[in-house]
């Protein structure tokens, strides 16, 4: 399944839309298996030939940011695994659908 298929690029609110928001749509949910990183995407838009998303990323550290496209499926875990999408995510309100942090 690739990364960004035409559902969710069609869908995705341009970057900076969404940054006076106090409750931002969440799309979609990358993630690399057996780790715990993810990506929570709540914007995006073409930048030249890739593609710059915005969103909230829980890894090492929590906190918002840019990712690119090529960035994504250039990645590779220590096993040799790929970041995938989560094709069961619902998109929603980004306190209903990322985690709360352990305190």
């Amino acid at each position: 399944m690739p990364l960004l298929s035409d559902d969710l690029r069609n869908c995705l609110p341009p970057l900076l839309s969404q940054e006076a928001v106090d409750e931002p749509i969440v799309y979609a949910r990358y993630f690399l298996p057996d780790t715990g990183w993810s990506w929570y995407v709540t914007e995006g838009e073409p930048e030249d030939e890739d593609y710059v998303f915005f969103g909230f990323v829980a890894g090492i550290e929590a906190e918002f940011g840019l990712f690119r496209l090529s960035e994504q499926e250039s990645i590779t875990g220590t096993s040799g695994q790929k970041i995938e999408i989560d094709s069961n995510f619902k998109e929603g309100k980004l306190t209903d659908v990322v985690p709360a942090p352990d305190l």
